[in-house]
């Protein structure tokens, strides 16, 4: 079975060393290990970089460190996906302000990602955002693109016999 494809947002790097929220920063956690036994094939890409850069340099540093723990492919934010984010807010997904938020999902869908995987569920992680994507994919000839919160991808595991 070909391993799932998933670009990573900054919320779930970030959330690697969120005390303030324990339960989400164990989940990311499990998601970390099955990255860390190469289970998926993970993007990231320049804007979650440049965001991990803004942190302050004791949070930047444990993050790269985190990073340096796993394989993943870097992209860099192109023409292509700056026109599909442009899109999405020309489409009303996301607004403006948003627009990051926007580059991180085209970037997922330039790059051919099965899934974008994040904590954000106020832009990225919720009903109106994946219905604007399936809409902006469809147009632009894309595949479609899953749009997860790491739960989804470490749930059942349990349940397993």
């Amino acid at each position: 079975m070909k391993r799932l494809k998933i670009y990573l947002d900054t919320t779930i790097i970030s959330h690697l060393d969120q005390t303030e929220k324990p339960e989400r920063m164990a989940e990311t956690h499990k998601l970390w290990d099955k990255m860390k036994n190469n289970e998926f094939d993970v993007v990231i890409s320049d804007i979650d970089i440049a965001e991990i850069n803004g942190c302050n340099e004791k949070k930047r540093n444990k993050l790269y460190s985190y990073l340096s723990q796993i394989n993943y492919t870097l992209i860099n934010s192109e023409a292509k996906s700056i026109a599909i984010a442009t899109k999405m807010v020309d489409l009303n997904v996301l607004k403006q302000k948003s627009f990051l938020d926007c580059q991180h999902i085209a970037n997922a869908i330039v790059s051919g990602c099965d899934a974008i995987v994040s904590w954000n569920f106020r832009h990225i992680v919720n009903h109106k955002t994946m219905m604007g994507v399936k809409a902006v994919t469809a147009l632009e000839g894309y595949a479609d693109l899953f749009i997860y919160a790491p739960t989804i991808l470490i749930e059942g595991e349990e349940n397993d016999t």
